[in-house]
């Protein structure tokens, strides 16, 4: 049974990574399902108060690496708040109206519309708005990959 376990634990880290393609799905969340799959399956015990506050420190620093990557790379090439708004709901729609295309068009689509509809920056800017937050989105999943990477590693020191 152990090993059907740790297929459940793995699983769910895999479905975190998965989550970084797939903004829809919650990361986060499903690292700490696998936590919780290993405490409720093998032991919560070597899981400390100090693992507790090095995960909750870490998730709060995957949250602002993701904000602040998304702000930068729209605010670096001349975004707007409403570029912001726009990659945004580009990211979450983007994989649902194009399937795997989606996840790169839809915030860059996104910003553009953005800024050619409420601040009607010409088609060039506009643009360079888009690569700005298409920028920022890939480097905020590489900033997230790697802080979930290093979340996965501190539970497996803790607990192996």
């Amino acid at each position: 049974m152990d090993i059907l376990y740790w297929v459940l634990i793995i699983a769910s880290f895999v479905v975190a990574f998965v989550g970084l393609i797939y903004p829809i799905i919650p990361s986060v969340l499903f690292i700490y399902i696998g936590y919780i799959v290993y405490g409720v399956f093998f032991e919560f015990s070597s899981m400390t108060i100090s693992f507790w506050i090095i995960q909750i420190l870490f998730t709060a620093l995957l949250f602002l690496a993701d904000y602040a990557s998304n702000l930068f790379g729209v605010k670096k090439y001349g975004g707007s708040k409403a570029a912001i708004w726009g990659s945004t709901i580009g990211l979450l729609v983007g994989p649902f109206v194009i399937p795997f295309l989606g996840i790169i068009l839809g915030p860059f689509i996104g910003a553009v519309g953005a800024e050619l509809i409420f601040h009607r920056k010409p088609l060039r800017e506009s643009i360079n708005v888009g690569v700005g937050s298409l920028l920022g989105f890939l480097g905020g999943a590489l900033m997230k990959g790697v802080i979930q990477a290093i979340m996965i590693v501190i539970f497996l020191v803790y607990v192996l």
